[in-house]
């Protein structure tokens, strides 16, 4: 086993899968730290160009060459057991961890580590709280899932017994982090793959906030984690948008991608706090990460300068271009409840029609929430599909974008051979983007909203569009 011990001994760490959104904060923390890095992917990306930059080797493809002479060797989840890589390492006698170990040895180096939970939003809440804390003069450390432009990445070592750490509950990934303050979102059917049904994730959220040596903050209003927490012997803490809650929100303006919202505490009102991420979804995003700040001492003034000045995290609502008169917009959004938000939020803003264009990610979600991603997408005004981003899996599953998109009403995809899709990895392949952003292009009006959806590489369609329009 792993320990802090251990780690100090260790001279060269290597990182398969280096340019993942978990992968990647580990790597700038611990090369904050003075060890020496390297690292593999498959798919060349800007995270990568980004590890170059620090001075980080990066090797695109994995082979078994790629481990020689690393100490301790960190893969991610998404690696399969029959990768050259990963096998390699395991027969080269250096220790190898998963990216959930390394993280859950990093939270237990403070005394007050702040984990934040939850099927949707904990990226998006784990860098609004870093925001908060930034604004407060706090000189804090965190782990979040996406890229903050205040702190250049996604990871920070600071000198404060304060971490912000955003939890996933992939695999149970969590269960390893050593959470002081837990923070529960939501809580919602996924990774059905590994779960196998709803109850069974919520099993695992309780279990978490179980682990937690402090407070639990709950989302106050989710009958899901009202279960996960129901009869837990902790200090637990409310938020949500009824008033029975701790704290609680009343959204008294929308102008744009201004929100305002009148914030309560018991029922009391405290200060009109205004955010610059579009949604409801995302004014419980900043409640939970005012109940977190407060819970660690911070003033109600630097948690309202944290949120004006948070403008979000890269692929979180962000805005790629506008050309001529069209506005693209890249998102995260990969499970039917967040792409359902996402396009709510589109939909509030003053737009003549709002595209999304989705990667459906790996072929067990999109089976086992087919319905639901119906129901969603059937928002758009009009959905393209690009297809589907198997990652981790094959396709056992005989699922295919068609399959989706007949559902949908006016949906558009573009056939691929099921032999071809059948063999498709994430080996950097395109998934119809070419012929999507075509589409797009030939039939978008000024006016309107393009929204690229999904966790694989979809952002690569947006800025494929942008450059197409540039050129028309």
């Amino acid at each position: 086993m792993l320990t802090i011990d251990k780690l100090k001994k260790k001279k060269h760490l290597h990182f398969i899968g280096i340019g993942g959104s978990g992968m990647y904060p580990l790597a700038q923390i611990l090369h904050s730290q003075g060890f020496y890095i390297t690292g593999s992917d498959n798919n060349e990306t800007e995270t990568l160009d980004a590890v170059r930059k620090m001075g980080i080797e990066v090797h695109l493809g994995q082979c078994a060459e790629n481990v020689k002479g690393a100490d301790l060797i960190i893969y991610t989840a998404a690696v399969l057991d029959d990768n050259p890589e990963l096998v390699a390492a395991r027969a080269s006698g250096a220790q190898v961890v998963e990216r959930s170990e390394m993280l859950g040895l990093i939270t237990g180096l403070f005394n007050e580590a702040i984990c934040i939970c939850g099927t949707h939003g904990k990226t998006t809440a784990s860098s609004m709280l870093t925001q908060i804390f930034l604004e407060e003069g706090v000189d804090i450390s965190c782990v979040i899932g996406g890229k903050l432009p205040s702190i250049g990445g996604s990871g920070r070592f600071g000198k404060s017994d304060i971490m912000v750490c955003e939890a996933c509950e992939f695999k149970d990934h969590f269960l390893k982090l050593h959470p002081d303050i837990s923070v529960i979102l939501n809580v919602d059917a996924d990774h059905l793959d590994y779960f196998g049904t709803l109850e069974n994730v919520i099993k695992s959220f309780r279990e978490f906030a179980q682990m937690t040596s402090g407070k639990v903050i709950i989302n106050g209003d989710d009958k899901n984690t009202l279960k996960a927490v129901d009869g837990l012997d902790k200090e637990i803490i409310t938020f949500g948008f009824s008033r029975d809650n701790d704290y609680s929100a009343e959204i008294i303006e929308v102008k744009g991608l201004r929100t305002v919202f009148r914030l309560y505490y018991k029922g009391e009102a405290v200060d009109d706090m205004a955010i610059f991420v579009p949604g409801k979804h995302n004014v419980l995003n900043a409640l939970a990460a005012t109940a977190a700040a407060r819970s660690a001492g911070v003033s109600y003034d630097g948690i309202s300068m944290g949120l004006q000045v948070f403008r979000g995290t890269i692929r979180r609502f962000e805005k790629i271009g506008e050309v001529n008169g069209v506005t693209v917009i890249d998102d995260y959004a990969h499970h039917p409840t967040e792409i359902a938000s996402t396009l709510r939020a589109a939909k509030s803003l003053d737009f003549k029609r709002v595209w999304a264009i989705f990667q459906p990610f790996t072929y067990s979600r999109t089976e086992m929430l087919m319905d639901e991603f119906v129901s969603s997408l059937e928002l758009a005004d009009i959905t393209v599909l690009t297809d589907i981003m198997g990652s981790r899996e094959k396709n056992d599953h005989g699922v295919y974008t068609e399959q989706l998109g007949k559902r949908i009403p006016g949906a558009v995809w573009f056939d691929t051979p099921h032999e071809v899709v059948d063999k498709q990895t994430a080996e950097q392949k395109q998934y119809n983007f070419e012929q999507v952003t075509d589409y797009v292009v030939a039939n978008v009006r000024e006016g309107d909203m393009v929204i690229t959806m999904g966790c694989g590489d979809v952002y690569k369609a947006a800025k494929m569009l942008v450059k197409k329009l540039k050129a028309m």
